[in-house]
């Protein structure tokens, strides 16, 4: 399916920025690097990670699985991927105001770091849990009831300029390890056994 095979690409340009936002948040820590990019990546997480490929998955996947394949979405998995992608908001919310200020504090490039490094450690493991258990299941059970594509609005100018930054930002930020548990599946997930069973 076209629909799920872009997602999967979009969540791996999305993994390599954040690795990237990573080596940024340290450099900015050392007082290095230029406040303006700090901008970019700003962008990039409201407008390519945010308003369009978690919008394409709640307004087009999720739907789409709960009417067709009548998963819910009040509980089970797709609620608990909506509720993180609402976590995650308000953990970037947390580190936005120190992306771009031309100056950092000693408590202030900590505090960057440190915000970052969960932020982009919950964000892995989210994508590891919609690639191995969200993407692979849902063309399944689409499939099952005979919906072998789905379509969605097109990226506006304003995300495709977002994506670009990403792009950009990836080549400019040497990808900096994750020091988080990566792996495949719901083990993984955060919601596993809690919200999610």
């Amino acid at each position: 399916m076209i629909f799920l095979d872009e997602l999967r690409t979009e969540h791996v340009l999305i993994d390599r920025v954040a690795a990237s936002l990573r080596s940024f948040a340290a450099a900015r820590a050392r007082g290095e690097g230029d406040a303006s990019d700090g901008a970019a990546f700003r962008r990039f997480l409201r407008l390519w990670a945010g308003a369009w490929h978690h919008a394409r998955e709640e307004e087009t996947l999720f739907p789409a699985l709960a009417e067709k394949a009548e998963l819910s979405l009040s509980r089970g998995p797709l609620a608990s991927f909506v509720e993180q992608h609402r976590d995650m908001a308000a953990q970037s919310d947390a580190f936005e105001p120190l992306l771009d200020r031309t100056v950092l504090t000693l408590e202030e490039g900590r505090r960057l770091v440190a915000l970052v490094g969960a932020y982009t450690t919950e964000l892995g493991r989210h994508i590891d849990a919609e690639n191995s258990v969200l993407i692979p299941e849902g063309e399944v059970r689409l499939a099952q009831v005979g919906v072998l594509e789905l379509h969605g609005r097109p990226p506006s100018a304003e995300e495709l300029a977002a994506r670009a930054e990403g792009e950009r930002l990836a080549a400019a930020w040497p990808a900096a390890p994750d020091p988080g548990v990566r792996g495949e599946g719901c083990v993984v997930c955060p919601s596993f056994g809690t919200t999610c069973r």
